[in-house]
């Protein structure tokens, strides 16, 4: 059996292997402005998935209303009565102004409760309704899309 004569020593401080304060400090401030970055973002990113639901909901109604048309020769007595909805958020309603002419609106709820959409009978699609934070609502006569992301009014 060998033996060593050398002792070992307790080890020092400054090779312990552990964090300093300092680096400590650096790692959260480095996750908290990730944070303050990605957050927002992400809530934007998910909010938008949600408007697809209204979107897809009009043009499902108007499918139906088109459908409905084809065998009446009118939009009245069609989908509009049954109340159709468009996702857990958002509500469709329509406005029939005579046989042959039909508004679809898809208002928002909860988290979208901001949000109004609006699809006719020619396939005008409008942005009617919007949180003040994602701009104004496009104005004017001539304008035909729904505005879907943040800061993207370019009708």
């Amino acid at each position: 059996m060998l033996t060593s004569n050398r002792r070992l020593s307790p080890p020092d401080a400054s090779s312990s292997g552990g964090f300093t304060l300092i680096e400590l400090m650096v790692a959260v401030a480095i996750v908290g402005i990730l944070s303050a970055v990605a957050l927002p973002s992400y809530t934007d990113y998910v909010l938008r998935g949600r408007l697809v639901d209204a979107t897809n909901g009009l043009a499902a109604t108007r499918a139906l209303m088109e459908q409905h048309f084809q065998d009446n020769r009118s939009y009245l007595s069609g989908p509009c009565t049954k109340s159709p909805k468009a996702g857990p958020l958002f509500t469709i309603s329509c406005s029939l102004i005579d046989k042959t002419t039909y508004t679809l609106e898809a208002k928002g709820s909860d988290v979208v409760k901001d949000f109004s959409f609006t699809l006719d009978n020619f396939g005008k699609q409008r942005t009617t309704g919007l949180p003040s934070k994602w701009g104004g609502v496009p104005s004017g006569g001539s304008y035909e899309c729904w505005v879907l992301k943040k800061g993207d009014i370019k009708c």
